[in-house]
């Protein structure tokens, strides 16, 4: 475990280095730059999150020129620049993988398997240790499987929803709110 946050840690730090020296890193004051990094983080979760992009992605362009004083344009153009260079592949290549991943997955049986496995893991999660309410262990449930199988978290918790529903009959949200309470 020891060894895989080592190599995870040091990962992060070579991609922030390379996002420093791209062309748009070594242009920003340390400051701005730390800020697109925070960003393109953000907007990455968004993708992993949603599938989508461009409003995070607008929004927050908005608000980091309006803070470090030029245009939207050169904003997000920094936030890109640096995305790249820290994930290294755009935020549509980021965001189109997960589709490819979403659409070659959705329909097999394994898939099928380990969302319902993921759903059921709901009721497990909200009993255990502290207890914590639905919406957290489904979320909590639906980050695994969304990691595990390289897809959206919208994409889990719709897999998850319609395998729970099509194997017990009833909806996921009802029977986690009858087990949170």
């Amino acid at each position: 475990m020891t060894d895989e946050i080592d190599s995870a840690t040091k990962k992060y730090e070579d991609a922030v280095i390379k996002a420093r020296e791209s062309f748009t890193g070594r242009t920003l004051t340390d400051s701005q730059y730390k800020e697109a990094l925070a960003i393109a983080g953000i907007i990455n979760r968004e993708i992993h999150k949603s599938g989508s992009f461009i409003e995070k992605l607008t929004d927050y362009a908005h608000a980091y020129a309006r803070s470090a004083k030029f245009d939207a344009a050169r904003g997000e153009t920094a936030i890109r620049d640096v995305y790249s260079a820290s994930f290294g592949e755009t935020m549509n290549q980021t965001r189109e993988a997960l589709m490819e991943r979403e659409k070659a997955a959705v329909n097999l049986p394994e898939t099928k398997a380990q969302a319902l496995n993921s759903a059921e893991s709901v009721e497990g999660l909200i009993k255990q240790g502290q207890t914590q309410p639905f919406y957290r262990a489904y979320d909590a449930a639906a980050t695994e499987l969304s990691n595990g199988l390289g897809i959206t978290m919208v994409c889990a918790k719709a897999l998850m929803k319609d395998a729970f529903a099509a194997t017990h009959g009833r909806e996921l949200y009802e029977h986690g709110k009858q087990v949170e309470e």
